[in-house]
C-alpha cells in the first residue's frame, strides 16, 4: 500500500499579480473562506508516514483546487468576472500543476501494482448558518465503495482506541460523493484507489495550529492502518 497525503487549502496566499482583486479583503482571507484553518498543521504532522505528499497555500478564493473545472464555484466572487483568458492562466499556473502532480504519482503507483490510499486533509467552521456543528472529525468517502467504508471503520476504531474524546462521523459535515478532488480521482482509477477526505472541526485550531492530542491520535491511527495493509479490512 502507498499512502498519498494532500492538503488543498493549506493557506490564504494571493499571488502578487492578483492582489488588486483582494484590496481590503484581509478579514475574509483570514477566515474559513480563505483557507482551512489548521489543516496544513495536521498535514505536516502526518507527512512523515506518507509515501508522497503535496500541499497548496494558494487561497481557495483565487481558485478552488478541490472542485472540478466545470464546477460553478471553481472561481470565487473575487475572480469569477475575470476574462476567460485570465481564468485559463490561473488554471494553468495554479490548478493543473497541483492536481496533475498528485494524479501522476497515483497513476505511477497503480501501474507498479500498488494500492493507493489517498488522504486529503481539510477543516470546517464550527458554526454554519448560525447552527453549531456537533461533529469533531468527519471521514468523507463514497458509500457505494465497500473498501472506502471499511477503511474508514478501521481508521475510526483506531482513533477511538487511542482516545474517546472525539465525535467521529461518516460523511459529515459534507458528503464524500460531492464534487471534489477524491471524487474526480475515483473516476480516473476505478481499481486500487481509495480516496478519503478528513474534515476536522476548526474549534481545535488556535493560531492555525491544531490541538496536539488530536494530531497524535490521527498520526498513530493512520500509521497502524498503513502497517496493517488491507488484509484485515473486511471486504477489502
Amino acid at each position: 500500500m502507498k499512502l498519498v497525503l494532500t492538503c488543498e487549502h493549506g493557506g490564504n496566499h494571493i499571488p502578487k499579480e492578483y492582489k488588486g482583486l483582494f484590496i481590503n479583503q484581509e478579514a475574509i482571507l483570514n477566515t474559513h473562506r480563505g483557507f482551512d484553518l489548521g489543516a496544513l498543521d495536521v498535514f505536516q504532522s502526518l507527512k512523515p508516514i506518507a509515501d508522497f505528499s503535496k500541499f497548496s497555500t494558494t487561497s481557495r478564493l483565487l481558485i478552488e483546487l478541490n472542485r472540478s473545472l466545470h464546477h460553478k464555484n471553481l472561481f470565487s466572487e473575487f475572480t469569477s468576472e475575470l476574462s476567460q483568458a485570465e481564468k485559463q492562466k490561473i488554471i494553468a499556473q495554479y490548478y493543473k500543476p497541483y492536481r496533475d502532480a498528485v494524479e501522476g504519482v497515483i497513476l505511477q503507483y497503480i501501474q507498479e501494482g500498488e494500492t493507493v490510499i489517498h488522504i486529503s486533509i481539510h477543516s470546517f467552521t464550527p458554526i454554519w448558518k448560525k447552527v453549531e456543528r456537533r461533529v469533531d472529525i468527519g471521514w468523507l468517502y463514497d458509500s457505494r465503495i465497500p473498501k472506502e467504508k471499511d477503511f474508514c471503520k478501521v481508521f475510526k476504531a483506531e482513533i477511538l482506541r487511542i482516545s474517546n474524546n472525539y465525535d467521529i462521523r461518516f460523511n459529515q459535515p459534507y458528503l464524500g460523493r460531492s464534487d471534489g478532488f477524491t471524487t474526480y480521482l475515483r473516476k480516473q482509477f476505478s481499481a486500487n484507489y481509495i480516496g478519503i477526505e478528513i474534515e476536522i472541526n476548526q474549534k481545535y485550531s488556535r493560531n492555525n495550529q491544531m490541538a496536539s492530542e488530536l494530531k497524535v491520535a490521527l498520526l498513530t491511527a493512520l500509521d497502524v492502518c498503513k502497517k496493517k495493509g488491507f488484509q484485515n479490512f473486511g471486504s477489502l
